[in-house]
């Protein structure tokens, strides 16, 4: 199951609006054949990893380990189930469930009932987090939102404009690896008047350029913008709702599933305030800048024992910064 996880990360920024599944076929204690799921409409793991198999090779009587319960309905695709099954396959064993409800657990039976030996839950939380956001979504119909933000130390992002970054350099390229596994950035329009950004994937070979969303109730923004003028301008969605709920709920109907959330203040503020936001990235630097603009405004908690709550945090260094990650709630 470690090895159908390495194949399913390489999915990752990729497969969006599905999720990311790898898988590989095992005969006689060895592996013999691993896929991963590319891109909606393209085969799945399972039926890549068929399709990788040796010419001398056959599935018939050989195990299969897939890191999402395979699909037994057609969409896109036709289901894996049918697959399976015509492949005479001996075992599957697969690590999370699918987290459908009107799927959740169907394979088991489906297979089962065809004589396949099933084994579920294998690496089950390891299988399932690679999915965060894909789960999520699939159960909300929200994306899920990440709030990112890089700030000094005394919390503040209101850098002086000839010296715009606070953060360090290897900061900005662990935000291009994360852009890049998003499917959209989201700022507020203040942010993308004062800093007129790009919002771009940079320096990550093959990655997949996501939605750059400004949230705007005015809609008062100069068309000069590098996101209406570049060669990425088709993929610049201006969102006038006046909640920023109404704009996620949006982004969702575009099968949208996750949100990277860049600022600024008052934007990641309205997130946190209306309980939005599922995990924060925030990046702190050494550094004392002062100045009028918080990294989190918006109305706030009313007491300390009301203030949201963070888990599985994780702290790590990234060049001089110091980078917080962490679950919501």
């Amino acid at each position: 199951m470690a090895a159908a996880l390495d194949e399913a990360r390489k999915g990752i920024g990729q497969s969006s609006p599905n999720p990311a599944v790898g898988a590989v076929i095992v005969s006689k204690g060895k592996i013999i054949a691993a896929g991963f799921h590319r891109a909606a409409g393209q085969p799945h793991a399972e039926i890549e990893a068929l399709r990788a198999l040796p010419q001398s090779a056959d599935a018939a009587g050989s195990s299969i380990y897939i890191t999402m319960e395979p699909c037994s309905t057609t969409g896109r695709t036709p289901p894996c189930t049918s697959a399976i099954i015509e492949h005479r396959f001996a075992r599957v064993i697969y690590g999370a469930t699918d987290p459908n409800p009107a799927h959740a657990g169907r394979a088991q039976s489906i297979l089962t009932v065809a004589g396949i030996a099933v084994t579920s839950g294998v690496l089950a939380s390891e299988c399932s987090a690679i999915n965060e956001a894909w789960n999520h979504w699939i159960c909300t119909r929200l994306p899920f939102v990440i709030a990112k933000c890089g700030m000094s130390l005394d919390g503040r992002i209101s850098s002086h404009p000839s010296g715009r970054w606070i953060t360090s350099i290897a900061a900005r390229r662990d935000t291009m690896a994360r852009r890049a596994t998003v499917d959209a950035v989201l700022v507020g329009g203040q942010t993308a008047r004062d800093d007129n950004p790009r919002l771009t994937v940079r320096g990550i070979r093959g990655a997949r350029q996501p939605w750059r969303v400004v949230w705007s109730p005015s809609g008062d923004l100069p068309p000069t913008l590098h996101l209406f003028t570049d060669r990425h301008r088709d993929k610049t969605l201006v969102c006038r709702h006046p909640r920023l709920r109404d704009v996620l709920e949006e982004l969702g109907r575009r099968d949208i599933t996750s949100v990277l959330i860049e600022g600024g203040g008052r934007t990641l503020g309205e997130a946190f305030d209306s309980g939005l936001v599922q995990r924060v990235e925030f990046y702190v630097a050494p550094v004392l800048i002062g100045g009028p603009v918080p990294a989190v405004g918006g109305v706030g908690v009313a007491a300390n024992d009301e203030a949201i709550a963070l888990k599985e945090v994780r702290y790590e260094t990234v060049g001089t910064d110091l980078k917080i990650s962490a679950l919501v709630g």
